[in-house]
């Protein structure tokens, strides 16, 4: 729509909603908004109820002041109307109302053909409107959530990813949502993260531990009580001062959130396997030998033997019971799959989409961003993560898809029929390809599907989809 006033922005919270779309007040809206369809009214009576949308009834409101007009409702029985509209919907009781209005109107000699209009849009309605005051208040908070995403983005962004579960999006598709927006998403650190995402500067965001699966909160915050106490100097210093588990351990090693004491994700892997030693010799119990034992017989005290011997045959050369740090056999992960990890660990990266990294191998193929210059009626293929999967009760069992790359979200539409064929597809693979026709409307673009298949992903992993909701 985009909105040029606060009034438009309640119109935009109240149209895109069932009642709106059955009752066939959504196109008539727009098009009237955009000068391509003139400004008319079921009855000149009604334009000062309807006047501020356009002749389109979108409001408990109006459809209240609709019956009072139009049939002569009195105020109790604009009120059973009100009721059989409210958040306690029944169907039986508004098909009593439609009769008992459809005989007013009738009585009135209210045309038949503008009768049943009315009659569709009330019904139509009652299922699923709400008042106008609920638009508004609506309204505020997309304004409000609007206003910090452009002026505020940090706290923004921060905000959505400390209170998930929540919403429409998942955490993935907010980091990258954010990193498209050139905000700066730094990860997940143990010297760094606080159990919340945390605003870093203007332009900047921490992530915190909340992001991290399987990592228990008060573990976290003991891990940031230890560490404001004093900073951790090493690996083996983080270990014996905090207590976490092995899972998760290995799950901060994986993530990368230990990088800062190994030189890479799977050092510090190898390096949380490893037993952590309070002494020299750890707890084996076992005396030292270099180059053969220490004398029995040696009446020097023991640590002192040990000083002497380490004189003697150097560091290198301790007993083969003492503790020692063994460099990584390990190979760095490569970009893909420090990807894949993140996912798995997190559900996000703050790396690359992992369509960036696929896309050197799909010619042809149009990215998201490019759409909207994608002429009417033309043929494109489209790629991505599936982030969304709707199949809304209105929509005459059209599915909606959306998929996401590396520059944003595209939308697909998907018929009944052409469901069924791919269904396996649509409903199982994370990664689809999507070819159809394009439905491009002020920039508003749609594809109509007409071939749907998985996408090779190379083991690639991406973010989870809200289906069907």
């Amino acid at each position: 729509m985009k909105p040029q006033c606060f009034y438009d922005v309640v119109i935009e919270v109240a149209i895109i909603r069932p009642g709106p779309i059955q009752g066939d007040m959504v196109h008539p809206y727009l098009a009237r908004r955009a000068g391509r369809e003139p400004l008319t009214y079921f009855d000149p009576r009604l334009e000062p109820v309807l006047e501020r949308t356009l002749g389109v009834p979108l409001f408990q409101e109006q459809m209240l002041k609709i019956a009072m007009i139009m049939a002569d409702f009195s105020g109790n029985e604009a009120e059973e109307l009100r009721r059989a509209l409210s958040f306690h919907r029944s169907e039986e009781r508004m098909q009593k109302v439609s009769v008992k209005l459809r005989m007013a109107m009738e009585r009135k000699g209210v045309a038949p053909d503008k009768i049943d209009k009315i009659i569709h849009s009330i019904t139509s309605f009652a299922l699923y409107g709400f008042p106008e005051s609920h638009a508004i208040s609506f309204a505020i908070l997309a304004y409000g959530s609007a206003y910090l995403k452009v002026h505020r983005a940090p706290e923004f962004y921060a905000s959505l990813l400390n209170n998930q579960p929540m919403g429409f999006y998942t955490p993935a598709t907010i980091v990258k949502d954010a990193q498209r927006h050139r905000l700066k998403i730094k990860p997940v650190c143990v010297l760094q993260s606080n159990w919340r995402c945390a605003v870093v500067d203007d332009n900047t965001v921490r992530l915190g531990f909340c992001v991290v699966n399987g990592l228990r909160q008060e573990h976290a915050e003991e891990l940031a009580r230890q560490r404001e106490d004093r900073q951790f100097e090493s690996l083996d210093d983080f270990k014996r001062r905090v207590s976490l588990s092995k899972d998760e351990l290995r799950t901060l090693a994986e993530l990368g959130a230990l990088n800062c004491f190994a030189e890479h994700r799977r050092a510090a892997m190898w390096e949380v396997q490893e037993e952590t030693h309070d002494d020299l010799l750890g707890s084996a119990g076992c005396q030292p030998a270099v180059s053969g034992s220490l004398p029995q017989t040696s009446t020097k005290p023991w640590r002192e033997n040990v000083r002497s011997v380490r004189q003697d045959a150097g560091c290198n050369r301790l007993a083969a019971c003492a503790p020692q740090k063994l460099d990584s056999p390990l190979a760095p992960m490569t970009l893909p799959e420090r990807v894949r990890a993140d996912y798995e660990t997190m559900n996000l990266t703050t790396g690359p989409h992992p369509m960036k990294l696929l896309r050197g191998s799909l010619p042809n193929i149009w990215r998201a961003s490019d759409l909207p210059q994608a002429r009417h009626g033309t043929t494109v293929r489209i790629a991505g993560n599936v982030i969304c999967r709707q199949r809304p009760g209105t929509a005459k069992g059209f599915v909606f898809i959306s998929l996401e790359d590396e520059t944003g979200v595209s939308n697909a539409i998907v018929d009944l029929d052409l469901f069924e064929r791919f269904r396996l597809a649509i409903t199982e693979e994370a990664f689809l390809l999507i070819e159809g026709e394009v439905q491009n409307s002020d920039s508003v673009v749609l594809i109509k599907a007409r071939e749907i298949r998985a996408l090779a992903h190379e083991q690639l992993i991406g973010s989870e989809s809200h289906d069907f909701h």
